[in-house]
């Protein structure tokens, strides 16, 4: 078990100017879409829910051959592998919406996230009309979202919080009002404003400067005070990957810097990353944790990803507009028009409406923060710099179990590793822990056997407490306690602290259905070995110390 020190120094809010550079690779351009997290413990399906709302027509999803395919025969003959691998995934999603309406929620996920993974397999195997293809991918996303908002657990509470709306998501589609009077001002402003990002000034940006000043200005503010706690970090990871510092101001537009946040079309975290594509930079889902909710990870894939689009168009403003749309749209958009510029596309509608609103929240965002005298936010308070130890897990374990042992309130820690969904986290996990207890921590785990690290709980004995009310809390037998902890009587004094072999483990929610009998034996056969398991931990490496100051 290794821990390492992450120290995030205070910043300025204005505090921006560093110099951009870097390098990248082309990435092959891809449109694909993906899912949500797992639904949470107990989602079940109420049999009178009624069915999402309609939606028009698709060709892809009425139906499991489109009827423009059986109509032609031609086009039947010369279908390629990946019109095959979509019918696959057509009656894939078939399946899953029976499975739903017959209340089999685990199963419906299940179908679900196999007839999207056949969609992205589609797109690499060669189609007939591939724009096609992109429009019924999104809508199938959006069929499946709504399923998902209703039942499967988009919008459903986990142990740690809730998954949490974007802010600004629904503005995106929105215009607003242009200010005669900021016109002149807000171009003065430009003009004497250091920024690695290009700043433009128009009607498009002038309308959401106007937003944010009146009645969208909370929502600033909010952003704005959430963001002192990964501020640090992010402005090192950007000066690391040579991203314009301005960059950050595209995590506030994209989820008001909420680790958490789960956008409609199932895009999750601070950086609002599909789940396909945070795989391609490192970001990767368990049972029990999404990588994407980790406010340090997901922006290193983050700046990545950003580097890439801006080697890939060579603008920046395109580079923003191809993360919010994908690439594959830009890329059209650019061969539709012959313009290679951001703000034409805009004026022709080549591009998405949200894409189009999408540069101008974030330009406006940059231009009001670089005169935030001007714009009642100087001097704001923001939320103190999160600071940590990080711990490299061993094998899986309870958070709540490291809560015990920290004397720590469980929603701290949880606060600490959103990534965390239900509370357990795999082996080889970064998890953070308040600053100064890391080297505690790895200390007191090595007491505990590897292989109940996921269940173990320790207690700090209280007043008049005997062995016996403790052992009733947990559902263990006092003698089994004084064997863990090699006690010489069945006697505990106040304050000492317990390891209890507690044998319930943490497991991934499911559907309500009926158990088989070889599941309920494999199961009674589990929990005995764990009541009985010896207190001596098994052979293991020893762990590894590290101290590392990644600070600013």
């Amino acid at each position: 078990m290794k821990v390492r020190t992450e120290t995030l120094c205070s910043f300025s809010l204005l505090v921006v100017a560093v110099a951009t550079s870097g390098c990248g690779y082309n990435q092959q351009a891809r449109f694909q879409m993906s899912f949500l997290p797992p639904a949470p413990r107990g989602a079940a399906l109420a049999p009178e829910l009624p069915d999402p709302p309609p939606v028009q027509h698709n060709l892809y999803l009425g139906a499991d051959i489109p009827a423009v395919i059986l109509l032609n025969p031609q086009i039947m003959q010369r279908r390629t592998q990946g019109d095959t691998t979509i019918q696959t995934a057509l009656r894939r999603f078939q399946a899953g919406k029976r499975s739903y309406q017959a209340g089999d929620v685990a199963n419906a996920r299940r179908e679900f996230d196999r007839a999207i993974d056949l969609m992205l397999e589609a797109s690499d195997q060669g189609l007939i009309d591939r724009q096609l293809f992109e429009r019924q991918l999104d809508e199938m996303v959006d069929n499946i979202h709504r399923y998902d908002l209703a039942d499967l657990g988009a919008a459903a509470e986990v142990d740690q919080g809730k998954f949490e709306k974007v802010p600004l998501e629904d503005i995106l589609q929105m215009t607003f009002p242009v200010d005669p009077k900021l016109k002149d001002k807000v171009r003065e402003q430009v003009a004497a404003t250091t920024s690695q990002l290009p700043l433009s000034v128009n009607d498009a940006v002038l309308s959401y400067i106007n937003y944010f000043s009146n009645r969208g200005h909370k929502t600033l503010l909010a952003g704005l005070q959430r963001s002192g706690r990964y501020r640090p970090m992010i402005h090192r990871i950007l000066d690391e990957e040579g991203i314009p510092q301005e960059i950050i101001h595209l995590a506030q537009a994209e989820s008001g810097f909420i680790p958490r946040a789960v956008s409609r079309k199932a895009a999750g975290g601070m950086w609002q990353f599909l789940k396909w594509r945070g795989n391609e930079y490192g970001l990767k889902q368990t049972a029990y944790t999404d990588d994407r909710m980790d406010p340090e990870k997901a922006t290193r894939a983050a700046a990545r990803h950003l580097r890439d689009l801006y080697h890939q168009f060579g603008d920046w403003y395109l580079a923003i507009a191809a993360y919010n749309c994908g690439p594959v749209n830009v890329e059209k958009a650019v061969e539709r028009t012959g313009y290679a510029d951001f703000w034409e596309l805009r004026s022709r509608g080549a591009l998405p409406a949200e894409t189009t609103n999408y540069v101008p929240i974030i330009l406006a965002m940059t231009i009001m923060e670089k005169n935030a005298a001007e714009y009642g936010i100087e001097g704001f308070q923001l939320d103190p710099p999160l600071v940590y130890d990080t711990v490299e897990t061993t094998a899986p374990t309870s958070l709540t179990l490291v809560a015990d042992i920290l004397d720590l309130p469980f929603a701290e820690l949880a606060a600490l590793n959103p990534a965390s969904l239900r509370g357990m986290v795999p082996a080889d996990f970064s998890l953070h822990v308040p600053k100064g207890n890391g080297n505690p921590l790895v200390a007191a785990l090595q007491l505990i056997p590897a292989n109940h690290l996921d269940a173990w709980r320790m207690h700090r004995v209280g007043p008049g407490e005997t062995l016996a009310a403790i052992g009733k809390r947990y559902g263990v037998m006092p003698a089994s306690i004084v064997s863990v902890n090699r006690l010489e009587s069945a006697q505990a004094a106040e304050g000492d602290r317990l390891l209890i072999p507690a044998v319930q483990r943490v497991q991934p929610p499911v559907a309500k259905k009926t158990v088989s009998a070889s599941a309920r034996r494999k199961g009674t056969t589990r929990g005995k070995a764990a009541a009985t398991a010896s207190a001596r931990p098994p052979a293991r490496k020893a762990p590894v110390v590290v101290a590392r100051n990644t600070g600013n």
